[in-house]
């Protein structure tokens, strides 16, 4: 595997593979990144902010696509990022415009697989989340709801616990411990 040079754009929140997230952008130095990318000059990376620490993210990060755009009231910009593929950043250095580039290297993403048996109510919860949730629901032009590994992610990128504790099952192999704790949290709160 080969690493790779990524700019790094860093938010309280969390992406992963085929999931999306819009963000707002104002500063001149990440709207300059973003038309970066957009010429091909590098790939985006969207890392989750981390306390303490250089870089200030986790090494966990999810190389993504800007899919869509908008230029708002306040003449920021707002974009919807799609996740592609999880990467690790080795190494981070702030350059002067203040922006993080990193060097990553890509890790082997969640295997799609069915979602059966009693794992098929995280799905069902997962839905109607989706609809008292619409302005995330409205991100998606379709949802996998039949896949176990999409289901997880976009539990993890929506669950409020601790970006830690949640990258601790990101980096698990595959999404088995997610649906586990997930199917877990749903009964202690139907009980």
């Amino acid at each position: 595997m080969q690493t790779r040079e990524m700019a790094v754009l860093m938010r309280d929140a969390l992406l992963l593979p085929q999931g999306r997230v819009e963000v707002r952008v104002v500063d001149p130095g990440h709207l300059r990144m973003v038309a970066d990318v957009f010429k091909g000059k590098y790939a985006l990376a969207f890392a989750t902010i981390r306390p303490r620490g250089s870089p200030p993210c986790y090494p966990t990060a999810t190389q993504c696509d800007i899919i869509d755009f908008n230029q708002l009231e306040d003449d920021s910009l707002s974009i919807v990022l799609e996740g592609r593929q999880r990467v690790n950043i080795l190494s981070a250095a702030q350059a002067k415009d203040k922006l993080w580039m990193a060097r990553t290297l890509p890790c082997r993403n969640w295997q799609e697989e069915p979602i059966k048996g009693e794992f098929e109510l995280i799905s069902a919860a997962l839905e109607q989340f989706y609809e008292v949730n619409p302005d995330l629901f409205e991100l998606y032009s379709q949802v996998h709801l039949e896949d176990a590994a999409w289901v997880s992610q976009r539990w993890l990128e929506v669950l409020p616990m601790y970006n830690k504790d949640k990258l601790v099952l990101v980096n698990q192999p595959d999404c088995h411990k997610t649906l586990d704790f997930v199917l877990q949290l749903i009964k202690s709160h139907v009980d």
